[in-house]
């Protein structure tokens, strides 16, 4: 194991292991503990590693002001024509689902855990001993926050929406200091939906070494190609915002998952990242018996003892038991040493 690996809950997560799998519930249960409770199991069934709650209430997130810079007025945005506190207000998860949604999750063999968006959620899901914490892109530069959560000790996951280098540096520095030891860094595109060609992967590896740390990716554009293509670049943690249905409607489910395509995510993601091996050349051992299938020499003819070796008697074909082709015109012009039928693959012996 390397330096950067560690567990949440029974789960490892790092670079020799299978990418983690977070399945983001937010608002998708539409104010229904028993569809929560469905997505719950959805996640399990699709093969998920963990679900993922957004722990706030309307009144720690914003003011209940209806007009000016508290109503959504972005022609582009999925919540046009309505207030930040209304919006808060249908999305939310009410606290006191926490722990049956956690227990259901526990049940099924997943992780469950949350994201704190003030430090009276972070005590809050203290009460409830959540594995981890994930903070959210637009609160990657809320300091104080963030140095409540790493004071738990608990891994830390954080999307870098928006974020420049010198705001993650600062994060990250204030986590560390507060005493996060095991820090993931999600790529982030703060759009929803957002678009493959504003995603940047390339970002992934560069972030990962600038600070030192696990990287991934929280996915907000359609289908699979994205996530999985992120884990050849490195990524260990693979967030999506997940549904049942993205036409039964809900705050994020115009950019959510579906149970099939979450099913896909996993299946693919992990052959992406059994696919990445090592560095190597030649045939691996698993090739071995397909060096026979190359092309080599062959008598084409049969020879008599004596007789000059020409294109009409040598021929290049598989299968791959006689001398390398690249011995060809070396061949070519020399005598047959001794009979030998059609089909007798060409030796140095035979000269």
């Amino acid at each position: 194991m390397n330096d950067m690996e560690f567990r949440i809950g029974d789960r490892w997560v790092g670079k020799q292991h299978k990418p983690f799998v977070i399945a983001e519930m937010s608002g998708n249960h539409n104010h229904s503990l028993e569809r929560a409770f469905a997505i719950v199991e959805a996640a399990a069934k699709a093969g998920a590693d963990a679900v993922k709650l957004q722990t706030y209430t309307a009144d720690t997130m914003t003011l209940d002001i209806d007009e000016g810079d508290f109503f959504i007025e972005d022609p582009n945005s999925l919540w046009k024509g309505t207030s930040l506190y209304k919006l808060y207000q249908e999305a939310y998860t009410p606290w006191e689902w926490h722990e049956p949604i956690f227990k259901k999750c526990a049940e099924l063999g997943l992780l469950a855990f949350s994201t704190p968006f003030d430090e009276t959620a972070v005590d809050f899901l203290e009460s409830l001993n959540v594995p981890a914490y994930k903070i959210a892109s637009f609160e990657n530069t809320d300091i104080q926050l963030i140095r409540k959560v790493a004071a738990t000790g608990k891994p830390i996951i954080i999307s870098t929406g928006m974020a420049t280098v010198a705001e993650l540096n600062e994060t990250v520095r204030a986590a560390r200091e507060a005493g996060a030891e095991h820090i993931v860094l999600l790529k982030c595109t703060s759009t929803y939906p957002a678009a493959p060609d504003n995603t940047n992967l390339l970002t992934i590896p560069h972030m990962e070494q600038l600070f030192s740390c696990q990287v991934g990716i929280s996915d907000h554009t359609m289908g699979i190609g994205v996530s999985v293509a992120s884990v050849a670049l490195g990524a260990t943690v693979v967030e999506k915002h997940f549904t049942l249905n993205r036409a039964d409607g809900g705050v994020d489910s115009a950019f959510s998952m579906e149970p099939g395509e979450l099913e896909a995510l996993v299946t693919e993601s992990e052959r992406a990242w059994l696919a990445l091996g090592e560095i190597t050349y030649g045939a691996t051992k698993r090739e071995q018996e397909s060096l026979k299938h190359r092309r080599s020499l062959y008598i084409s003819r049969n020879m008599k003892a004596g007789e000059v070796f020409t294109k009409e008697n040598v021929k290049a074909i598989r299968p791959g038991l006689g001398l390398p082709t690249k011995y060809l015109d070396e061949i070519l012009g020399k005598r047959i040493g001794k009979d030998a039928p059609k089909g007798t693959p060409v030796t140095w012996e035979l000269l």
